[in-house]
């Protein structure tokens, strides 16, 4: 890596229960366990309960080297739990328990300190479903020096207020292509194309990087008045749990260390597709496997670790 960057991750950490089996995940942890892979230096703010679930949630962050000191235990409310339904083409649906502990993270001035030494902060909306860790996150907003807003819909767990108000807040945010179609329709957007829509959202809000991803179309990214497209790898596709955090911890570590914004997109479109043809949201990827994705690329890509 060029340089170790600082991130801190806020919202939701959770075990993702499968018809046989139960992973670690959610959208924020997926993002930081990503961001370590990539030679980051992470904290997570967050909240388990007082159970085995949450004891080996923050065992399996410390072991990472992951920073847990911003998780709070709650002895009122679980560790949280998603029920995740895959269908024939390995997409996900999720039933998300609530209220979790997660729902209840509180404002703490050893939070504000983590969000105040980080170089950026990564946020999604899931977070900001129950009152009390809305207010935490808007809080810690004010003093993050560089902000990401992971946009995260799930029926029936956001407002179009709280999407506005997270947006707003944003220096950069990630969409899939459902999401940004939603969000524009709620603003009676008048544009037609993904494009124009993309840069709709990027004057609305002020933000001067939007990146959208297109599922096996790759993505587009809008970086500084600029268009950027990777146009997907093909794979065998086993789940697409996780696969859109990793894609947005690789974008944010090439954008952040003054990578070409094209061999960025074309890096993380890359990790994105190596997730998708894996089980579960964190798997172990080797520099061999990235390489062989980025072709021409791969050659830059020995100043990387491997993941």
């Amino acid at each position: 890596m060029k340089k170790e960057l600082k991130a801190v991750c806020f919202g939701e950490i959770l075990f993702d229960v499968f018809l046989e089996h139960k992973k670690i995940g959610g959208a924020p942890l997926n993002v930081a366990t990503r961001l370590k892979a990539l030679g980051g230096e992470v904290a997570m703010i967050s909240a388990v309960g007082d159970d085995s679930n949450g004891e080996k949630l923050t065992t399996y962050l410390n072991d990472l080297g992951i920073n847990t000191t911003g998780i709070e235990v709650k002895s009122n409310y679980p560790t949280g739990i998603v029920n995740v339904i895959l269908n024939e083409k390995g997409n996900a649906s999720y039933d998300i328990q609530y209220p979790s502990a997660w729902d209840k993270i509180e404002i703490s001035s050893l939070n504000k300190t983590i969000v105040e030494q980080a170089d950026f902060m990564v946020y999604g909306s899931l977070s900001c479903r129950d009152a009390v860790s809305k207010k935490t996150l808007l809080d810690l907003l004010t003093v993050a020096k560089y902000k990401i807003f992971d946009v995260n819909l799930r029926v029936p767990h956001y407002t179009k207020k709280n999407v506005l108000d997270l947006l707003y807040a944003a220096d950069f945010i990630k969409f899939n292509d459902e999401e940004l179609n939603e969000i524009c329709e709620d603003l009676h957007s008048n544009r037609k194309s993904l494009e124009q829509n993309i840069q709709f959202i990027a004057e609305f809000t002020n933000t001067p990087t939007v990146c959208v991803t297109l599922g096996s179309h790759g993505a587009v990214l809008f970086h500084n008045n600029k268009f950027y497209h990777n146009c997907g790898y093909k794979v065998n596709v086993v789940d697409t749990v996780g696969s859109g955090d990793s894609f947005l911890a690789s974008l944010i570590i090439m954008l952040l260390n003054g990578e070409n914004p094209q061999y960025a997109i074309n890096f993380a479109s890359a990790i994105g597709a190596i997730v998708a043809q894996n089980e579960g949201a964190n798997p172990i990827i080797s520099q061999s496997e990235i390489d062989a994705f980025l072709g021409d690329f791969s050659k830059k890509s020995s100043q990387y670790e491997t993941v």
